[in-house]
C-alpha cells in the first residue's frame, strides 16, 4: 500500500519507493547530470544500471522497481543518507533553491577534505622534520610562508615541536 487515507484524502507514506524515484528525478536534475550520466554513477558506485533503468525509474508506467542495492548506490552517489533518499522531497524549494542548497553542500563536503588533505600533509611535515632535524629549519619557513596567518604559523610551531594537535 502506497497511500494512507485520512479524511477522504490520500496522504503519501513517510518513506516509500515512489518518493526514491522522485528523488532520483530531483537530485539527477538539480546536479544537471544526463539519465546516462547518473547511470554511469551508480554503475562507477558497484552496481550496474543504463540510462533506460534510469528513465524507467524516473518516469517509467508503472515505474521499475528499485532494490534495496540499487538504492544504496544511489544514496552514495547523490551524498545522501538512505533514509533522507526515502523521504518525500522537500516542498517549497524551486529549483534554483535547490542549486544553491547543493552549491554549499558541495562546498562543505570540498573543504572538509580540503582539511583533511591540509592535517595528513602537515602531519607528514612534522613526522620528517623530526625524522631529519637538518631540514627542519628550512621547512619550517616555508610552511611558515605558505599558511599566511600567525596563528596558524603559531599552531603549526608547536604541533612540530610536539605539542599536541595542529586541528
Amino acid at each position: 500500500m502506497a497511500d494512507d487515507n485520512v479524511g477522504g484524502a490520500e496522504v503519501p507514506l513517510l518513506y516509500s519507493e515512489g518518493n526514491v524515484a522522485e528523488r532520483v528525478a530531483l537530485e539527477r536534475e538539480v546536479r544537471g547530470w544526463s539519465t546516462t550520466e547518473l547511470a554511469d554513477r551508480v554503475t562507477k558506485a558497484g552496481v550496474k544500471m543504463n540510462q533506460t533503468a534510469v528513465w524507467r525509474i524516473e518516469h517509467g508506467e508503472p515505474r521499475r522497481r528499485i532494490n534495496l542495492d540499487e538504492a544504496l548506490a544511489f544514496a552514495r552517489v547523490f551524498e545522501l543518507p538512505l533514509e533522507e533518499l526515502m523521504s518525500p522531497p522537500l516542498e517549497g524549494i524551486d529549483m534554483d533553491g535547490r542549486r544553491l542548497v547543493q552549491e554549499a553542500v558541495e562546498a562543505f563536503y570540498e573543504s572538509r577534505d580540503a582539511q583533511d588533505r591540509l592535517h595528513h600533509a602537515v602531519a607528514a611535515t612534522a613526522e620528517h622534520i623530526r625524522a631529519h632535524p637538518e631540514s627542519s629549519r628550512a621547512i619550517h619557513e616555508q610552511c611558515l610562508r605558505l599558511m599566511g596567518e600567525e596563528r596558524d604559523a603559531r599552531a603549526l610551531t608547536e604541533y612540530i615541536n610536539g605539542g599536541g594537535y595542529y586541528f
